[in-house]
């Protein structure tokens, strides 16, 4: 029973909630006062997924001598999965053999370490993307498949509701 839409309209009355419905008169269904389950965090729900990554994958996401990559547990902010703007690389300026000192060596070779710690942190980033969206892409088919099952399942207990409806009457 869907209680969205205009369909149901709940209500209280005499410490009992109501539902009126375009189907039905006035009817009880639960008491205001009714025990129910606390709420579920849905952060804290496991749900079953085949997904078992290359350990290759896995090794290649990880910076060494760190925790491995989880790409169950590691969430990405929306700030960190923004695409980045291209940019145009600025036109190399020649400098000549007689310019080129100590001091310029040391910069290239500054340089050129942090152009390399630059470009592996990019691609740890981008393989830690590509297995969590893998592993995502997995856990949404599972929860799909879930879902089929339990509208299945509800569409049984519906049938088995009407025909006891139709034998005793409405519950």
């Amino acid at each position: 029973m869907s209680t969205s839409g205009s369909e149901y309209v709940p209500y209280k009355m005499d410490n009992r909630l109501f539902i009126k419905s375009r189907y039905q008169t006035y009817s009880q269904i639960l008491p205001a006062n009714r025990n129910t389950p606390s709420p579920i965090d849905p952060e804290t729900i496991q749900v079953p997924v085949g997904y078992e990554p290359d350990p290759a994958d896995l090794a290649l996401s990880s910076i060494p001598g760190q925790e491995m990559f989880d790409p169950r547990k590691r969430k990405f902010s929306e700030e960190e999965l923004k695409p980045q703007p291209m940019i145009k690389k600025a036109r190399k300026v020649f400098i000549p053999d007689d310019l080129k000192d100590d001091k310029y060596w040391a910069r290239r070779r500054k340089n050129n370490m942090a152009a390399k710690r630059s470009r592996d942190a990019r691609r740890l980033k981008e393989n830690q993307i590509a297995i969590r969206a893998s592993f995502l892409e997995k856990e949404n088919s599972a929860l799909r498949q879930e879902v089929a099952d339990l509208r299945k399942e509800l569409g049984k207990c519906k049938n088995v509701l009407a025909k006891y409806e139709a034998r005793h009457g409405p519950l």
